[in-house]
This record gives structure tokens, C-alpha cells and sequence, in this order.
């Protein structure tokens, strides 16, 4: 197909354009220009060149066009967009036109808008993990180690917390302890969910990461790495949680291996059929 890659920063558009380019696919990059790595325009470059267009966030007629002029009739949103550039936006006329219809602006109605603005223009928003199967979240558990019984009673009570923050689009990270959330996740970010965690409550802090009631898996789909693993061994959290099917494992194997070496249990939370489809 021609695809369009809606790169932001991190190594999410990096294993998409090789997924892709594996696949045979016409790829046309839009690299939002604030976020997106440098060393994208190496990777689209060789071992076959990929156009690279690198555009300001909020310039979604910019976007559109090259998307539309280089013949684009899919496209997936790849990588993170930090939350706090919002207050940042210079928008266009597209995307203030789009903005003036909003009644609210979180990541869901703003994303979903675009998507509904593309859709219009003959481009399909697709699925960001259909490229990438391999790496989603096993159901169950994924390390050597288990959580104790202490640390499953605390993702048990996770659980509620973390799916009623996510169904209120504020986060979708919690840490908690002892069955009391130490921590929740807004605009910062997982990591920083973690560090502060392990400064207010020590050791034995488990993260629990779930996907929205509803996930569109075309954009905000929960990411994890080898990052998150190094950030829970420096705070001394224990266990990590996913939903299975629903989250991604960049460096899977590596991610695994890690947290085996510093004693910290994976697990994959299997949803019912269905549920948050």
C-alpha cells in the first residue's frame, strides 16, 4: 500500500518504517518537527530512500497535502508527541478549523478529529500496532519471577484505580503499594510516574500500565522499553503490568532479560473478548 508515517519521537517510527519496508510498502514520512529523532532521516534513507517531510505540530494542512500529493491512502501514527506541547501548538487554518468544532480537547477527541479530517481527504488512519504484532504484551506472566501474594493483592486493587483514570483520559500508569496508590500519571510520562513513586514509597512499588476503556489502537496505545525497566530497577519497583494484546514491548527479549537480572516480574492482564475492542 502507499502508507503515510506520522512519526513523533522515539523508536516507535523507526521499527515502523522497517516493518513496512520489510513488507513492500510506499512509505512517505511527515516527521512532526519538534519531536520526531534526528537520526529519522538516516533510517529513511538508506537501504532504500523514503521521503522524509519534517512539519510543525498544529500544521495539519501541511501534513495533508503531502500525504495526499505522494498518492498516501493509508496511514499510522508512530511515536510520542509529549502532552505538554499542546500549550504550545502555532496551528494552521485546517487544524484551528478543526479545533473551533472540539467541544473538549484531550488526545482522543483531537486525534480522532484528524483521523476524521483524513478520512475525508481519502487517507485511512489505521491500527499504529498492525505492524508490530510481535511485540504486543503476552497474556500472563512473561519473567522468570511471579508476583508475590502481596504484589498480586496490589494489582488486583491497581486495577480499578488505573482503569478509572484511563476512562477519564487523565493517564494510564498508576503505582501503588501495599494495596494505596502511591503515584498517578497526567502529562509527565511513565517514567517520572516511577521515579517519584520510588522517592515517596521505596522498594516494592508495582506499576500498573493499562490501555483505555475503548482503546483506539490507532493512536495513545501504551508503550513500554528496556527504559522502563532501567527506570523501575532505579526506584526499586517490583512489578509491571500490561493489558495483553494492548501494549507494546519495544526490545521485548532485551525488556525480559532485564527485568529477570533485577527480580522484577512482567505480567500481561488478559481482557475478556471483546472488552475495550
Amino acid at each position: 500500500m502507499k502508507l503515510g508515517l506520522l512519526a513523533g519521537n522515539g523508536r516507535f517510527p523507526f521499527l515502523v518504517l522497517e516493518a513496512a519496508r520489510s513488507l513492500g510498502h510506499d512509505i512517505t514520512i511527515v516527521a512532526v518537527k519538534e519531536e520526531a529523532d534526528a537520526d529519522l532521516e538516516a533510517a529513511a534513507a538508506t537501504p532504500t530512500p523514503v521521503p522524509i517531510h519534517r512539519v510543525s505540530l498544529g500544521h495539519l494542512g501541511t501534513c495533508l497535502q503531502i500525504l495526499q500529493q505522494a498518492g498516501v491512502t493509508h496511514a499510522v501514527m508512530a511515536g510520542q508527541v509529549k502532552h505538554t506541547k499542546i500549550f504550545g501548538v502555532m496551528p494552521d487554518l485546517t487544524f484551528m478549523s478543526l479545533l473551533a468544532k472540539l467541544t473538549t480537547r484531550n488526545t482522543d477527541a483531537l486525534i480522532g478529529a484528524v483521523a476524521d479530517v483524513m478520512r475525508d481527504r481519502g487517507i485511512e488512519l489505521i491500527d499504529s500496532t498492525v505492524l508490530l504484532t510481535p511485540l504486543l504484551a503476552d497474556a500472563g506472566v512473561m519473567t522468570a519471577r511471579r508476583p508475590t501474594e502481596a504484589e498480586a493483592a496490589s494489582l488486583t486493587f491497581g486495577y480499578r484505580m488505573a482503569d478509572t483514570i484511563a476512562g477519564l483520559d487523565i493517564g494510564q500508569t498508576i503505582a501503588v503499594k501495599q494495596s494505596a496508590v502511591v503515584a498517578v500519571e497526567a502529562m509527565e510520562g511513565t517514567d517520572a510516574v516511577i521515579a517519584r513513586a520510588g522517592e515517596l514509597a521505596g522498594p516494592g512499588v508495582v506499576l500498573v500500565k493499562v490501555a483505555k476503556p475503548r482503546q483506539d489502537m490507532r493512536f495513545d496505545v501504551p508503550i513500554v522499553g528496556l527504559p522502563t525497566i532501567q527506570a523501575m530497577a532505579q526506584a526499586g519497583a517490583s512489578v509491571l503490568s500490561l493489558d495483553a494484546g494492548k501494549a507494546l514491548m519495544f526490545d521485548k527479549a532485551a525488556m525480559i532479560a532485564a527485568a529477570d537480572a533485577a527480580g522484577i516480574a512482567i505480567v500481561g492482564r488478559a481482557l475478556p473478548a471483546g472488552e475495550r475492542a
